[in-house]
């Protein structure tokens, strides 16, 4: 199992995993600022056919705002990244686990908002079934 996310795989087709992993992210205050369908980058710039495999980039304008104030830089790291895709006949969800930074940020201060951050993305990841 990776260390730098929360992970698990959901038995669902891939439409149904984003019928209830969308408002999930509502609910917990975040909003999708990226998008990224790598199915369909991959076929349009390389000809490679992939199953579903979906990048969204999540923010909590709130918490950003709190992050940026403490360490400016720190939107170098933005936005949180859930990853959503077809694995075998499962859909596996990941989401980056924003403490896994704090080595690279030399900020002390950062680190409760980081923590708190994190704490809403489990939360979220907990209700995903």
């Amino acid at each position: 199992m990776i260390n730098y996310g929360f992970y698990k795989e959901l038995d669902c087709s891939f439409a149904e995993a984003a019928d209830l992993i969308l408002p999930l992210i509502t609910k917990h205050n975040f909003s999708i600022v990226t998008q990224i369908d790598l199915k369909e980058k991959f076929f349009d710039k390389l000809g490679i056919t992939r199953p579903q495999y979906t990048i969204l980039g999540l923010c909590n304008p709130k918490l950003a705002q709190k992050a940026i104030s403490v360490e400016p830089d720190v939107g170098l790291f933005f936005p949180c990244n859930m990853v959503v895709y077809e694995k075998a006949d499962k859909v596996a969800v990941g989401i980056m686990k924003p403490s896994k930074m704090m080595d690279m940020i030399e900020n002390e201060q950062i680190g409760a908002v980081i923590s708190e951050v994190e704490r809403h993305l489990q939360q979220l990841f907990d209700e995903i079934k």
